[in-house]
């Protein structure tokens, strides 16, 4: 695990804000990744930009996701309409995991209702073979064009992200997505040179993007496995562990700071992840916070966990079930509050607004409790 920054200080080209050092600019999440003091739980969610804003909709109705990205000034307008409709304490970059992949030569789309779909699916070693280096700035341009403005633009820190090998590899492999993941799991298993060769390469791929974003005035950056929960531990310590501990590995250099999120139903997969040279690991719902921390080792900050679908219910209950993590967060330094899993269309925008007050209201209160307690035990 990386130590925390003793100064939390970053600065980079177009920044208004030498942020970490003015108080106008929102660095909570920044502090409390890297396991330092915070005054209030920071908290952003996954897919915060989405199809639960009736002004996302709107914009939907004329482009879709990868038009979006296309055009980085809307890219960007989108980026940031959750930071100023919810008050989060993070924006996380309007992209998809697929963009990098068109750049090392696979041709896919987004379906509407279904998901990437892949027209040349990896099923063999030629076909792993004729993968070739990701050019960033070449094929994707873009996407950092949106980074720069939002880096101008912003006043919280700028989350950028990439899929990770495994859940790219199972839409390459399988050609849209799976529930069961035969075709990925087959290739793993009976030919696992071809296997690891596929892993070395997304992995660069990952790598070069990723450090392209950073470079480009990112922030932080997620890396998302979203499906490698499938998994059992040993399959996941033999065929994915040696690629993720190498991306964070040789991306050590960089001051931002690193998340991985190993995705749904992966809490046997924690204890695995002691020597992931990130800052913090998120965890879905099924683990609890403390647990999520033991199985971890103590070594990271983490993120999580509310259910998503715990957003269809009445308001109290979710603040009941946030004062639940918030409390459990809290037990030690390092926690940023989010979803378990990505916000689906359906959840309530008001909802999203009065969680993020109520996470920043009851965290403020309860953390100048903390303190006052702890003073007044030395007087």
């Amino acid at each position: 695990m990386l130590a925390p920054s003793k100064t939390g200080i970053m600065e980079t080209k177009g920044n208004k804000q030498k942020w970490g050092t003015e108080m106008s600019y929102n660095d909570r999440f920044i502090r409390a990744v890297r396991q330092e003091p915070v005054d209030r739980v920071p908290v952003w969610y996954m897919r915060q930009a989405g199809r639960y804003d009736p002004d996302y909709r709107k914009i939907k109705e004329k482009y879709s996701l990868l038009e979006i990205c296309q055009q980085p000034e809307l890219a960007a307008e989108v980026t940031m309409m959750p930071v100023k409709k919810l008050g989060v304490d993070a924006a996380i970059l309007y992209s998809d995991i697929m963009n990098p992949v068109a750049s090392i030569g696979i041709d896919f789309d987004i379906v509407a209702n279904v998901g990437p779909v892949i027209a040349n699916p990896i099923r063999s070693a030629a076909d792993v073979e004729r993968l070739k280096p990701i050019d960033v700035e070449g094929d994707l341009n873009h996407v950092l064009e949106t980074i720069r403005i939002l880096d101008r633009e912003l006043e919280v820190p700028l989350i950028t992200f990439a899929g990770a090998p495994f859940t790219i590899a199972s839409y390459l492999i399988e050609g849209r997505p799976s529930k069961n993941y035969l075709r990925t799991k087959a290739l793993m298993y009976s030919e696992p040179e071809v296997w690891h060769k596929l892993m070395h390469k997304l992995g660069d791929m990952v790598i070069t993007y990723l450090r392209a974003h950073m470079a480009a005035g990112g922030k932080a950056f997620q890396l998302f496995d979203s499906w490698v929960g499938a998994l059992a531990p040993h399959d996941f310590r033999t065929f994915v562990l040696p690629t993720i501990e190498r991306i964070f590995a040789e991306l050590s250099d960089l001051p931002q700071p690193k998340i991985y999120f190993p995705g749904v139903a992966s809490g046997e997969l924690l204890t695995e992840l002691h020597d992931v040279q990130a800052n913090a690991i998120g965890l879905d719902w099924r683990v609890s916070i403390p647990e999520g921390r033991r199985r971890l080792g103590n070594r990271f900050a983490v993120q999580g966990n509310l259910d998503p679908v715990v957003l269809t219910a009445p308001q109290q209950v979710i603040e009941a079930h946030a004062k639940t993590i918030i409390d459990q967060g809290l037990q030690q330094p390092g926690f940023v509050f989010n979803l378990g899993h990505g916000l689906f269309p359906e959840a309530s925008l008001d909802k999203l607004k009065d969680l993020t007050a109520f996470v920043h209201r009851y965290s403020a209160e309860a953390i100048a409790a903390g303190k006052a307690e702890g003073a007044s035990s030395h007087v």
